[in-house]
């Protein structure tokens, strides 16, 4: 995760940010400015192209921002029945829902939501597909290339339940389908796009052209400074002029990489077995997952690595889980108590997976809206941690 050292001069936000007179802590603190700066560049792909892009509600579901992001995008695609619904009810324009199963008792309310509907696999689809007149259908595919590190996070890994392979295509009815999702990147470039379709093409290029939509998924960082915008807009162009196909994207990180924060005060300092510990008001496990799932470092803006400046504390959380630690990191200055730190790219899948887990005080989400207010869009209180129990 060291490319947000390497992209936050080119790409910054929340400049104007007064940790010291901002209304309280802990809080997510989105920068319309910078989302809206990301939504102009997927324009420009649209724009280039006439692909379709859709928000993946996975990564970024604040809905009170939808009314800036539907300008840009075409709609959202969705993992589940309340993912869904909030598309349709928030969005209001294209809703593509897929999900590695399906309960029968939600399918009939997900397709009254959704516009598109992806099987993860040929059973599912056979069995369900009498049943969804009027709703176009999709197939995933999983070509079995993997260009993803990270096994947690690799849709082709050797054991990966998603998507049918072509082996399992044998019998396909493909009359009863309009389209392919593939998905099978993350975090990656347009040159991990272009290796995956040769893959891809080469294997099931014999289905293309009787389908009506491709859909390439989530994953790429269009966003990213250095990500090669030309080459992913010839392969659309490629994959449209060739199969005569609408061609669907569905980014989320792209949408909302670096355009927030997470702001936090130091509680307590104190040392123990020759280490400078410092607790503050939030906790990796419930507020920041993905520090303890990766694992990864997040970046606080203004501090170093370890004994690169010339206080280092191992920071802590607040719940009473043993490894609750977000990392050591260094200061110019000692912490004391009631200092406050700002934790950078906080707004995609960090705000979608937070938990009230040991009835930790969760953050308020704020936005600094374009006239530079800051407006609080959610405060979270004890009804909210009953209710969820």
């Amino acid at each position: 995760m060291d490319y947000y050292k390497d992209i936050f001069p080119d790409r910054p936000y929340l400049e104007d940010l007064d940790l010291r007179s901002f209304p309280e802590s802990p809080a997510y603190i989105i920068d319309e400015q910078a989302l809206e700066r990301n939504l102009e560049i997927l324009k420009e792909i649209k724009d280039k192209t006439d692909c379709k892009i859709l928000l993946a509600l996975k990564a970024f579901s604040n809905y009170k921002t939808f009314p800036l992001i539907k300008k840009y995008l075409d709609g959202c695609c969705a993992s589940s029945l309340w993912e869904a619904q909030l598309a349709y009810e928030e969005f209001g324009k294209e809703v593509h829902t897929y999900s590695p199963s399906y309960r029968s008792d939600e399918l009939n309310q997900i397709s009254s939501y959704s516009n598109h509907i992806i099987f993860n696999s040929v059973q599912e689809l056979k069995r369900y597909k009498a049943s969804l007149k009027g709703t176009e259908l999709g197939l995933r595919i999983n070509p079995e290339h993997s260009e993803t590190d990270v096994e947690l996070y690799n849709p082709c890994s050797k054991f990966s339940r998603l998507g049918a392979k072509l082996a399992d295509l044998e019998g396909l009815d493909i009359d009863a389908i309009s389209g392919f999702h593939l998905h099978t990147l993350c975090q990656k470039g347009a040159d991990a796009l272009e290796r995956t379709l040769a893959v891809f093409e080469e294997k099931f290029h014999k289905f293309l052209p009787k389908l009506k939509w491709l859909n390439l998924g989530g994953g790429h960082h269009i966003t990213q400074v250095g990500y090669d915008k030309d080459l992913l807009m010839r392969l659309i162009n490629k994959l449209k002029t060739k199969y005569d196909l609408q061609v669907y994207l569905e980014p989320g990180e792209a949408v909302a990489i670096n355009t927030g924060s997470l702001l936090c005060t130091v509680l307590d300092t104190f040392e123990s077995a020759g280490i400078h510990h410092a607790i503050v008001d939030i906790s990796a496990t419930c507020h920041m997952p993905d520090v303890l799932e990766m694992p990864y470092r997040p970046d606080i803006r203004g501090a170093g690595e370890e004994g690169q400046k010339k206080f280092s504390y191992r920071l802590g959380g607040t719940s009473c889980l043993a490894g609750d630690s977000i990392g050591i990191y260094s200061f110019e200055e000692e912490l004391k108590r009631g200092d406050r730190l700002l934790f950078d790219d906080m707004s995609h899948y960090t705000m979608v997976k937070t938990s009230f887990f040991n009835g930790v005080r969760h953050p308020s989400i704020y936005l600094k809206d374009k006239s530079r207010r800051d407006v609080l869009l959610k405060k979270f209180t004890y009804e909210d941690y009953r209710s969820k129990l």
